[in-house]
């Protein structure tokens, strides 16, 4: 193995284990068929069209109202549609191309549906969420969420020696002197120090690409989960694999026949103790009792919505309601 990459792990799960300041990643892909006048899915999953109706009893895909508190969630809609609710107040609809950024901080209940849009034609969804931790400090904050249309993230274009193109979506941190938009105040992400650069990047078949080392104390992956092959370092990494690479060097990568996409992370870490039970990750299983005990007293505030899994209509365009504000932001807005 080149001595630039730690180790590679195939994603047999939908699930990735990461390392300090990132918990894990999720990559979810159901293939959805068309939906009926409520959102739902009109057939069953069958062998060669599966997809998992998660955990909702009203028949629209999605994850009903839950708790989390003391990390992130930054989850990204490569396709299909989510809507947001949360104990806050705050709602939206979000799509293909848009990345939601969530701060549990001291506690917050929300939910994630997944409404079938279309009537006339299936509904494919894949989605990203990186669970991504905060310090100490950060799990006492209040809980924050905001929203990165697709319209406003920027890109970078790189033309190799060849004129072949990787287009790279820079989340957060920055690619060379293209800087993301910025993270919420309270996040590790937010402070340039911490270097956490998570970048979306696509690359022509065949095309090359050379990714800026970092610091020699940060924590870098590089997930491929789109195309047959890529080279890193002159290495064959095959489809759906996790790669831990050397962070203070730069990485050489080479594209196989097909459209290749890539999820890259890297970030200074935290250097806190993880303590982790389902929705909850502190620092100790005494702060996680207590604050277990809080939620079942307080739920992390009442819950303003008349369901535990509500959706917006059909024709609602995408959008994000920031209920404390009395705020209503729009792609364009």
């Amino acid at each position: 193995m080149n001595s630039n990459i730690i180790y590679s792990m195939q994603a047999i799960e939908f699930r990735l284990d990461l390392k300090d300041p990132f918990l894990f990643t999720a990559h979810h892909i159901d293939h959805f068929p068309v939906g009926n006048a409520q959102m739902q899915p009109v057939t069953p999953p069958t062998e060669d069209k599966p997809y998992r109706m998660y955990y909702s009893e009203t028949g629209v895909p999605g994850f009903p109202e839950h708790p989390h508190t003391g990390f992130e969630t930054i989850t990204f809609v490569e396709s299909g549609f989510v809507d947001h609710f949360d104990s806050l107040g705050n709602s939206g609809r979000y799509g293909a191309g848009d990345v939601q950024w969530l701060s549990t901080g001291n506690g917050i209940e929300h939910c994630e549906m997944f409404p079938l849009l279309h009537t006339d034609k299936e509904n494919p969804f894949e989605l990203f969420q990186i669970w991504f931790n905060s310090s100490p400090q950060e799990k006492t904050e209040d809980p924050a969420y905001k929203m990165m249309w697709r319209e406003h993230i920027p890109h970078v274009t790189e033309t190799d020696p060849h004129g072949l193109t990787a287009d790279i979506r820079v989340i957060s941190g920055s690619f060379k002197s293209q800087e993301a938009l910025e993270r919420p105040q309270n996040s590790w992400a937010h402070a340039k120090e911490n270097k956490v650069n998570i970048f979306m990047i696509q690359l022509d078949p065949h095309a090359e690409l050379t990714i800026p080392a970092t610091t020699a104390t940060s924590n870098r992956f590089c997930y491929f989960y789109n195309g047959p092959t890529l080279q890193i370092e002159g290495e064959t990494i095959p489809f759906k694999h996790l790669v831990e690479l050397k962070p203070d060097v730069d990485i050489h990568l080479k594209n196989g026949a097909e459209i290749g996409r890539i999820m890259w992370l890297e970030g200074e870490p935290i250097g806190a103790p993880v303590a982790m039970r389902g929705p909850f990750v502190l620092n100790s299983d005494d702060e996680l009792n207590h604050a277990f005990a809080r939620y079942r007293q307080t739920h992390f505030g009442q819950w303003p919505w008349e369901s535990p899994a509500p959706v917006f209509n059909r024709d609602q365009p995408r959008f994000a309601s920031y209920n404390k504000d009395e705020q209503l932001e729009y792609p364009e807005g």
